[in-house]
């Protein structure tokens, strides 16, 4: 039986553990920290008695990959959201609420009706995004399109400031595009948010352990590679400080670490360079019974509000400026966001925080900027039996979740053609 020797368990490491363990390899799973998930995981916080996120991460219907993936483990049905797209917002400013509805189509036509629509926006607003479907890699957003307006306020600025994690108009139209065509130019049918309301490690992470182990593999945490030895073309041995593993010639590596790691174990590695912050965090308290699971929220500090039970989350991207913020002030400040968007009273703002906990991810993703994105190294390497993985590689797609397990499978594929 050949081997696969998974190095970094993130979603991106774990979707090509499973495909490679389905596939009849005995995969073993090499983790240089104490938990398994990467940016995507779970964990019990103390400050609010709780086990959070550490990052408020949505899916949608039309990440087919991440979709498959959950299914292959078994935890599809984890992935929750409603049965139309349907998205509500809140304009902070002046308390404007509406609710962008999708519909569950194959065709966006519900840009033709002004009650689906953003509001205050006509058909010619969306028609005028097109020059970014065709957009190449090197174009700016800020080039493509105008960033200015009722649209690109209320819709196209949250969306690209999620997917990229930088200012849009600095951002790589080529990027933007893949998303446009993924989602909103696909029809509600692609567009339905999914979230995993039981935690991310229960839906994403723990099955994908439990499943690999259950065929024959292992899980090593705390087992950090130090280098890679090469013979020719091939991998030959894996150091891991004390343990050094021999690698055959019918066994493969994925190497799925984050770009700093991945370019200090392969001298000469071209890697992205520059990151974006992003700040999430998770306040105790119980959400209003008529509150949405999830609402854009635009004006404000915040970004995005996601109630879960005896929860209230959000997200704030490309958030380098927030990294240095005294955590109370921030927590202060993005409570009172909260309330507003909620609809919670003054006295609620104002009165004492819920145990709350901040979350800031210095390098959260990779800078979506042109010069970044054509950093991105490939999938295939110059030795047969390694590849690489992570939401950081070429996938085509802005650092996502659907992009992390999109790259685990490709590097799954390359290795299973190789046999």
């Amino acid at each position: 039986m050949a081997k696969a020797h998974i190095i970094g368990a993130g979603v991106s490491g774990l979707s090509a553990g499973v495909r490679l363990a389905n596939e009849g390899f005995e995969v073993h799973v090499h983790e240089a920290t104490q938990q398994a998930g990467g940016r995507c995981r779970s964990y019990y916080d103390g400050a609010t008695d709780m086990v959070i996120d550490n990052g408020n991460h949505l899916l949608l219907s039309g990440n087919l990959h991440a979709r498959s993936y959950a299914l292959s483990i078994g935890s599809e049905d984890g992935l929750v959201g409603p049965e139309r797209a349907q998205f509500d917002f809140v304009d902070l400013k002046n308390d404007k609420r509406w609710k962008l509805d999708l519909g569950n189509g194959r065709l966006p036509t519900w840009v033709f009706s002004r009650d689906r629509r953003v509001p205050d926006t006509g058909v010619g607003d969306y028609l005028a995004l097109a020059p970014l479907v065709w957009a190449g890699n090197d174009a700016l957003i800020g080039k493509t399109i105008t960033c200015e307006g009722k649209l690109y306020d209320r819709l196209v600025q949250p969306l690209m400031l999620a997917a990229l994690n930088v200012d849009p108009p600095e951002g790589s139209a080529g990027l933007a595009g893949a998303i446009v065509r993924e989602t909103l130019l696909a029809g509600g049918k692609s567009c339905r948010p999914l979230i995993a309301r039981e935690g991310l490690s229960t839906v994403l992470v723990d099955p994908a352990l439990k499943l690999i182990r259950e065929k024959g593999g292992t899980v090593n945490l705390g087992h950090e590679l130090r280098q890679v030895l090469m013979a020719g073309e091939t991998i030959s041995a894996l150091e891991f400080g004390d343990d050094t593993i021999t690698v055959a010639p019918s066994d493969v590596v994925v190497l799925a670490v984050p770009p700093r790691s991945a370019s200090s174990i392969l001298l000469g590695l071209k890697t992205p360079t520059k990151f974006r912050a992003i700040v999430n965090a998770h306040f105790r308290y119980d959400p209003p019974d008529n509150m949405p699971p999830m609402m854009g929220v635009v004006g404000g500090l915040i970004e995005w509000l996601f109630a879960f039970p005896q929860r209230l989350s959000i997200t704030i991207s490309n958030a380098d400026r927030l990294v240095n913020v005294p955590r109370e002030q921030l927590a202060r400040d993005i409570w009172h966001d909260i309330c507003k968007a909620a609809g919670l009273s003054d006295d609620v703002a104002n009165g004492p925080l819920p145990p709350w906990q901040i979350v800031r991810e210095r390098r959260a993703t990779f800078e979506a900027t042109p010069e970044q994105n054509a950093m991105r190294p490939g999938t295939a390497t110059d030795w047969k039996n390694l590849f690489l993985a992570g939401d950081w590689t070429d996938t085509g797609l802005p650092a996502t979740i659907e992009g992390a397990i999109r790259s685990g499978d490709q590097a799954a594929d390359m290795a299973l053609k190789m046999q």
